[in-house]
């Protein structure tokens, strides 16, 4: 099986080759845990959860870090403004460290919720401060550094590649137009590795500046800037050269590319060989913004009697790379497809025996393959979706006898481990009771009893359960 991605780095869609045979290392940008995040941060996420699904479905090992960014990360590209965990802590009359916690931890579980396989890795900013000034120490030996009265700033004039990954056109940037221009900048894209604290301020989070990092050795406080954690821990934890780099397209033209200038002036080599970016969630038709009260949770999602795998469904009817559109009625499209996969899948308890009485069941084994085929494809999960549609819509419409269960129990398997919607856990078999009802249902039809036959339909209909009648057998589905 080929593997493809459109990798950012080429600008083409590229076989995918692991620097080691079997093994791949993979790095996802993570949540600034200031707040709670909106359903276009978790689309990226489910993304990214259906990557790694494929890259094990092709046998790799995946070594995956993501990091969580508890500092450092201010309200401007500027590199000036507030912290967003000082925001956050203003906010809600907490510490910065105790709202790092709480939206860190709730991130984790909702990522359980959404049924995301976890990294191995899930490394906050905070625990990697020596780590990100030993980055600094060497870039500053490197001279790639310079020293203002706010901060130490990486020269990205000393970057000769420092425009290419992004395709960016750095004389623009001089007017100002990306950025407001600090007059102690020597380049308008030249961006904060490590931020001194105001004289007079007190911050929740700030460490003492190395004296080596510094022009001349005085006692100051300070604390990273936002680029520089995700290339510490990359480089700390899977070394000098990645081979998946993940993130939101708003992380190309600042956040990625000075994560290349940083690691790739220390390292001498390729930070990452692929690069993989999502592209936007708009909500009705509009981008997603504060002052239109647009920015949806996941527990907006519930409150409207939705589940969190309702929600995947619908990110997983997108690809990737096009611009989505959240709306409430296109979230129950995607309910509704989900839950009539559902009621199929549910026909896998009530098929006896294997395959067709005339050995001719229904063709079925090359479906699997097919799913995985379609989101080996640059993760074509609308691809995969429509196999999975005309699959099922085969199942539905066939007599019980000519289904093979096998391959169909197959199909329901390679759903769940590549598309993570637990198709098989959501839909168990029913009871014994209501397995006699429609027994009895069965015999009293064979009568020609329709007051008793309908009187027992009513009755499995208070169980959730309703009967569909086929011109040769009586398929139970559940009541949504």
């Amino acid at each position: 099986m080929t593997l493809k991605f459109f990798n950012t780095l080429t600008g083409h869609i590229d076989e995918f080759v692991a620097q080691q045979e079997g093994k791949v290392s993979l790095y996802t940008c993570g949540p600034t845990v200031y707040n709670y995040p909106h359903v276009g941060n978790w689309a990226a996420y489910i993304y990214w959860d259906i990557l790694v699904r494929i890259l094990m479905a092709n046998n790799y090992d995946v070594t995956r870090v993501m990091n969580i960014t508890d500092v450092g990360h201010l309200t401007s590209d500027a590199d000036d403004g507030e912290d967003k965990l000082e925001v956050g802590a203003k906010r809600e009359g907490k510490t910065a460290w105790e709202i790092a916690k709480f939206y860190t931890d709730y991130f984790v579980q909702n990522m359980g919720k959404l049924n995301l396989i976890i990294p191995q890795h899930i490394i906050r900013a905070t625990d990697y401060i020596p780590q990100q000034l030993s980055l600094i120490k060497q870039l500053k030996d490197k001279g790639f550094t310079y020293q203002t009265s706010d901060g130490i700033y990486y020269d990205t004039s000393k970057f000769i590649k420092y425009a290419d990954f992004a395709h960016l056109n750095l004389d623009a940037q001089k007017s100002g137009t990306r950025v407001e221009v600090s007059a102690e900048k020597r380049n308008a894209s030249d961006f904060a590795l490590w931020k001194f604290t105001p004289v007079g301020e007190k911050r929740y989070m700030e460490w003492a500046t190395p004296t080596d990092i510094l022009d001349e050795p005085k006692e100051i406080m300070g604390f990273p800037g936002w680029h520089l954690e995700c290339s510490a821990i990359a480089l700390n934890i899977l070394g000098n050269t990645i081979d998946i780099h993940t993130g939101g397209i708003d992380h190309l033209p600042v956040h990625h590319t000075n994560e290349i200038a940083q690691s790739e002036a220390v390292t001498g080599v390729r930070f990452a060989n692929y690069w993989l970016h999502n592209n936007f969630l708009k909500v009705n038709g509009t981008k997603m913004s504060k002052s239109l009260g647009n920015l949806y949770t996941l527990e907006d999602i519930e409150q409207k009697g939705f589940s969190l795998i309702d929600f995947r469904m619908f990110i997983l009817q997108g690809n990737y790379r096009s611009e989505g559109n959240f709306t409430f009625d296109n979230l129950q499209s995607a309910k509704n497809r989900l839950d009539n996969w559902k009621n199929i899948a549910a026909i896998r308890h009530q098929i006896h025996g294997t395959q067709s009485v005339n050995d001719k069941p229904i063709s079925l084994y090359a479906t699997s393959q097919a799913i995985i085929e379609a989101v080996n494809d640059d993760l074509g999960t609308p691809g995969a979706l429509k196999i999975i549609d005309d699959a099922l819509s085969t199942i539905a419409n066939a007599k019980l006898s000519d289904i093979d269960r096998t391959a169909f129990v197959q199909i329901l398997e390679t759903i769940d481990s590549i598309l993570g919607l637990d198709i098989i856990k959501s839909t168990p078999d029913i009871s014994d009771e209501a397995k006699q009802i429609i027994l009895q249902r069965h015999q009293v039809r064979a009568q020609k009893d329709w007051a008793k036959s309908d009187q027992l339909r009513n009755q499995l209909a208070q169980m959730n359960i309703i009967i569909r009648d086929t011109s040769t057998d009586s398929i139970w589905e559940y009541k949504n």
